[in-house]
C-alpha cells in the first residue's frame, strides 16, 4: 500500500514539475517525499529497529546558503523598573481623575 501511494505521489510530482509556475515550485519541494514514504514501510522499520538493515544516512546539503543574524548580547537591567512604570501610571491616572473631578464642580448642571 505504501509503495502504491509513493508511486502516485511520484507521478504527481513529475507532472507538477513539468507544468512549471507555482506547481513546479511545489513539485520541486516535494521531490524527495516518495523516497521518504518508501522508507516508512513497516517491514523496513522493524528491520532497522532489530539492526538487520542499516539506515541510509542522507547527506544534508541546503538548497541555498542560510545566513543567521548574529545574536545580540542581552543586557540585564535595561530600562526602568516595571514597578516604577506602574507607579507612575497609577499616579498619573489619579491626578487625571482628580483634575476631571475638579473641573466637573466648576460647571454644575
Amino acid at each position: 500500500m505504501i509503495e502504491k501511494v509513493a508511486g502516485k505521489l511520484e507521478t504527481a510530482v513529475r507532472r507538477a514539475q513539468a507544468s512549471g509556475g507555482v506547481k513546479g515550485k511545489v513539485g520541486t519541494a516535494l521531490a524527495d517525499d516518495p523516497d521518504f514514504l518508501r522508507k516508512l514501510k513497516p517491514s523496513l522499520i522493524a528491520a532497522r529497529a532489530k539492526g538487520e538493515t542499516p539506515a541510509e544516512p542522507r547527506p544534508y546539503a541546503p538548497s541555498a546558503p542560510r545566513f543567521e543574524r548574529p545574536k545580540r548580547a542581552r543586557k540585564r537591567g535595561g530600562g526602568p523598573s516595571p514597578w516604577l512604570v506602574l507607579g507612575v501610571a497609577v499616579g498619573a491616572g489619579y491626578l487625571l481623575a482628580k483634575t476631571i473631578d475638579w473641573r466637573a464642580h466648576a460647571h454644575p448642571r
